[in-house]
């Protein structure tokens, strides 16, 4: 498994992968210690409610969407951003067309196997 991205990461090369009905996402720059994901949802997509051991933090590029964090909820538009500490259980809905760019640390591996 390849543990670090080319240095330039131009969106038109890199290719989409199926991420969950409605949504997909691209692997951009990483290395063991970081990784950057841009996930595009379609108006209605779900993010299933899930856990991981890496810490997240993500800004809104576009779109509107509902997040929940733990019991906590609240809508989000483009320009906002969210903080996700490590084990928490987390998921979205999609309320308007958008794409979200994730940050975690340290990278997800799971999102590298092929």
């Amino acid at each position: 498994m390849k543990t670090r991205s080319e240095t330039f990461q131009i969106g038109a090369n890199l290719p989409w992968e199926k991420a969950g009905e409605g949504v997909k996402r691209q692997i951009m720059g990483y290395d063991g210690q970081l990784m950057v994901v841009k996930v595009h949802f379609d108006k209605g997509a779900i993010g299933q409610m899930h856990e991981h051991y890496h810490s997240q933090a993500t800004y809104v590029e576009s779109g509107k969407f509902e997040l929940t964090i733990g019991r906590k909820k609240k809508v989000l538009k483009a320009g906002d951003g969210y903080y996700v500490a490590p084990d928490e259980l987390h998921g979205c809905v999609c309320l308007e067309e958008g794409v979200l760019i994730d940050i975690f640390s340290p990278h997800r591996a799971d999102f590298l196997k092929k």
